[in-house]
């Protein structure tokens, strides 16, 4: 059975994100985009455990990874995920902290 990312040790999520580039490299060598996706998604969730909630803030604006120019600000926090809207968008969104970056 599989530990989830918020009981792993430091150590674990370091083994579980190098484990989880890997099968994301083979699934894009193979043109598998979807599954590619996934693998993205899991790596930045598991990252998100590696870093400190208190080092994001609320009403601070950042940028979003991957989407250069793209920013976000935070409303609110709920464990290690920061919740706001992004530029001009009215709705709501949570998004793992590992994917914001200081402007």
């Amino acid at each position: 059975m599989e530990k989830r990312y918020s009981t792993m040790t430091e150590y674990e999520l370091n083994q579980e994100i190098s484990h989880l580039h890997e099968k994301a490299r083979k699934a894009e060598q193979l043109g598998m985009v979807n599954e590619f996706a996934v693998y993205e998604r899991k790596i930045a969730m598991a990252k998100a455990y590696l870093l400190d909630p208190s080092d994001f803030h609320v009403g601070e604006v950042y940028e979003i990874e991957g989407a250069p120019g793209v920013h976000f600000k935070i409303d609110y926090m709920n464990g290690v995920f920061a919740w706001g809207k992004r530029d001009g968008n009215k709705q709501e969104e949570g998004i793992p902290i590992s994917l914001l970056r200081r402007i």
